[in-house]
């Protein structure tokens, strides 16, 4: 008796240990996507001729933690390709000189899912603050000049609070994830340059999203 209430014994144990190294902790994921244009049909047009497809290329990578069934805790770095307002940017798009911000940034910020997290297609939506530096760059003017001018945007950047909002769908199969949503992003920046560019209009992007993960 002693003999089979100890093999049962170390048989839950087993099957609980296994349980704990099968559930998932979170995942890793590669994002990608693009801004998308806003104001005006003119504006947004003029913009997305101006500036090209390389400027609105946005590229991330993302970390999560479940924190409770429904919840999960978000990091992520990555890079906005272009956080110019679109009038700026359409304004921009009759000079010769060639003006453009991308800002590097890492942020934190909490998922909820709406609906069973474990399913194969869940939506959710995101909040997340963080900082952002945003790097000017000017082109088509002299090689001497653009040297000048780009160490003293470069004295004049400083990093600035910043925050977003997202919704989207998590796709499962297996191990393999997949996401597709939107993301709204805001940075808090005071610089004078920034100020000055844009004419006080805020520095934003909406991006459509797209991203490839692992869950562990």
């Amino acid at each position: 008796m002693k003999k089979i209430t100890t093999t049962v014994f170390l048989g839950v144990v087993l099957l609980c240990a296994h349980s704990a190294v099968a559930q998932d902790r979170g995942s890793a994921t590669f994002v990608t996507g693009f801004s998308m244009a806003n104001g005006s049909p003119l504006t947004s047009a003029l913009s997305s001729l101006s500036g090209g497809i390389n400027n609105r290329i946005n590229l991330g990578g993302r970390v999560t933690f479940h924190l409770a069934p429904g919840f999960d805790a978000i990091g992520e770095v990555g890079r906005i390709g272009n956080v110019l307002p679109p009038l700026t940017t359409a304004a921009l798009s009759f000079s010769p000189v060639e003006i453009g911000a991308s800002a590097f940034y890492t942020e934190g910020g909490v998922r909820t899912f709406l609906g069973n997290s474990r399913s194969a297609v869940s939506p959710y939506v995101e909040a997340t603050g963080g900082i952002a530096r945003v790097n000017l760059r000017v082109g088509g003017i002299n090689a001497t000049t653009d040297d000048l001018l780009q160490l003293g945007l470069g004295f004049t950047s400083r990093t600035s609070p910043a925050a977003g909002l997202g919704a989207g769908i998590m796709w499962q199969a297996g191990r393999i994830t997949f996401d597709t949503g939107y993301r709204y992003k805001k940075i808090f920046s005071q610089t004078l340059v920034d100020r000055l560019l844009t004419g006080s209009q805020d520095l934003t992007s909406h991006q459509v999203v797209f991203g490839v993960g692992v869950r562990f």
